[in-house]
């Protein structure tokens, strides 16, 4: 298809390129508005973005807009496209474009002019009766828009900002063919059913309450489960020669402006006054490794070190940003950090691939890689950027791993290799990162003691697995939709009587289980089995002990498997080995 570039010039691109993907969706939200502002004309528009499989459009409306009035636009929208309206780009001087807007009553699209540069050329995008302040991409006409579903409708601040207008928010996605839009629906229809949000309440795993908005609560469960994890990643730590330590929660000012979060990341951070002095609470477990690692002094032999810590880290982030485990106030981070030469770089990093790459592989992840470069807010020299870059290129090739080039996404101290997990849906998450460093251990004025008797300074990865401990469970808990392999079902047994004059004996087989190790629990209850049985696949608990006269008699057990019903009767210890085996 013909996009309309940024610079003027048409190119072709597919649906499946990342600008083609963008510039459909972003002419999408121009067809929303052009139907909006034709059916309510005194409707201001604010912003339209593109974004991740869709896009959306801020209105000022001049009556409470909702959901069902989306039908009616869609009708608008889908006479605009059966029009074939040419998208037509322009250009103004600042001054022309704060003119045009005003005669339209555009104020948002004023206070976004006003914002730029005085010498700046803005350009327009025009389709028939409708021009919007856009720099593009978009597609050459409105017929390419095959199939488009507009999704909900939300509030949200102009420009984030909770003292400002509250706008209405219009959500919607499109697809070159019907056929991908109806799959895209049936994908978000089945992720609804798979919300973690859903589903940790229902599995008494976590929650999260109006006393501490964005802070989540663990419950017995869900704490069994945070455990099972934190286990798995300590054993393979040692295995890999880490050092694990712990840092202070609330560290000085000095130590931030230091490393340069006072000035790069203080808003996302909560600060307070011990002592007259100021504090923050940490938003990065990093500073404190920095002064672990002073401690005593290092030689060339100490290295390569590395040190991990799961470090419990708080970030300021919006009301409107939080969503369950995915988004919060506070989290556990599984960092490590790995001090090192720069004859050690490559196979260091290559080290935290394959460890990475063992993680994912476990919970039956798929995942890409990207690497990510300088961006424009950054510390350090253009050397050792480009050494550090250059490093991180070199492992993934001598690895031979495939990865896509993120330009400008790296750190503020340094490039990154990002892990985007795929889950059982097709969705994906940024978890695993790992990010060269070379200004920080000078900013700390970390030394080693070389082989030379000299003193040099040495070169750090950052780096984890998991990334935060609560979001990746949140992204299990939807990946399994609830059902956990066994190993990591809070509750892996539950024994069920059928009347309770087998209870003695259901609490003799629960015991059984739990001495060899088993989380198990046993259904004592006097409710009818049909009932007990539908509780237990709801709560998605792997073996379904059933025991009555029968099984009392024979000294066994009946056993129904969560995905195969009825497996059969016999010995607890057959189904302890067999458990034991599969864990």
């Amino acid at each position: 298809m013909k996009i309309s570039m940024k610079d003027g010039t048409i190119q072709d691109f597919t649906f499946n390129d990342e600008v083609g993907a963008e510039a459909f969706h972003h002419t999408t939200s121009h067809i929303l508005a052009q139907a909006v502002k034709r059916l309510y004309p005194d409707t201001k528009c604010a912003i339209g973005p593109a974004i991740k499989d869709g896009f959306y459009y801020d209105f000022e409306f001049s009556f409470p807009f909702t959901t069902e009035h989306l039908a009616e636009v869609e009708k608008e929208m889908r006479n605009i496209v059966k029009q074939g309206i040419p998208l037509e780009r322009s250009t103004m001087c600042r001054e022309e474009a704060i003119s045009y807007m005003k005669e339209r009553n555009e104020d948002y699209k004023v206070e976004l002019i006003e914002d730029l540069p005085e010498d700046a050329e803005l350009s327009f995008y025009s389709q028939g009766d409708f021009t919007d302040l856009c720099a593009g991409p978009h597609v050459a006409n409105t017929s390419v828009i095959k199939a488009f579903k507009l999704q909900s409708v939300a509030g949200a601040y102009w420009r984030g900002d909770e003292r400002r207008q509250m706008l209405t928010r219009i959500y919607g996605t499109s697809f070159p063919k019907a056929a991908d839009l109806e799959a895209y629906i049936k994908r978000m229809e089945e992720a609804k059913l798979r919300d973690h949000r859903k589903l940790g309440k229902e599995l008494g795993l976590f929650a999260i309450m109006d006393e501490g908005p964005g802070f989540p609560f663990f419950l017995p469960k869900g704490m069994v489960l945070k455990n099972l994890l934190l286990d798995y990643w300590r054993k393979l730590h040692q295995r890999e020669g880490y050092v694990e330590i712990s840092t202070p929660i609330i560290l000085s000012r000095q130590l931030w402006e230091n490393s340069g979060h006072w000035d790069h990341y203080k808003d996302n951070m909560y600060t307070t006054v011990i002592d007259d002095a100021d504090f923050a609470v940490k938003p990065m477990n990093c500073p404190g490794g920095m002064l672990v690692y002073k401690v005593e002094p290092r030689s060339y032999k100490d290295l390569p070190m590395r040190v991990g810590e799961i470090g419990l880290v708080h970030r300021h982030e919006k009301s409107g940003q939080l969503h369950g485990l995915m988004r919060v106030r506070c989290f556990n981070q599984d960092d490590a950090h790995i001090f090192m030469t720069k004859d050690q770089i490559r196979s260091e990093i290559k080290g935290v691939v394959r460890l990475i790459d063992e993680v994912y592989d476990k919970f039956g992840f798929k995942y890409h890689v990207e690497l990510s470069t300088r961006p424009e807010d950054s510390m350090g020299s253009d050397e050792d950027w480009e050494m550090a870059t250059e490093a991180l290129r070199c492992a993934l090739n001598e690895l031979g791993m495939d990865y896509v080039v993120n330009e400008g996404d790296g750190a503020f101290y340094g490039p990154k290799i990002d892990f985007h997990l795929e889950d059982s849906i097709g969705r994906t998450w940024q978890c695993g990162t790992i990010q060269l460093d070379f200004q920080m251990p000078q900013r700390f004025d970390l030394e080693y003691t070389g082989a030379d008797g000299e003193k040099h300074r040495p070169i750090m990865i950052h780096r984890v697995a998991f990334g935060s401990i609560e979001r990746f469970i949140g992204i299990l808990i939807e990946h399994f939709a609830g059902k956990f392999p066994t190993w990591l079902a809070p509750v892996q047994v539950r024994v069920m009587a059928v009347s309770e004059k087998f209870s003695d004996y259901a609490q003799k087989v629960q015991d059984e289980f739990k001495e060899a190790g088993i989380r198990s629990e046993a259904d004592l209850r006097n409710e009818k089995l049909g009932y007990k049985i539908r509780e237990a696949r709801m709560q998605r608990v792997p073996y379904m002990i059933i025991v009555g006269e029968k099984e009392v008699e024979e000294g066994t057990i009946s056993v129904r498997r969560r995905d195969e019903g009825d497996i059969g009767a016999m010995k607890a210890q057959e189904l302890i080995k067999k458990i034991q085996e599969e864990v």
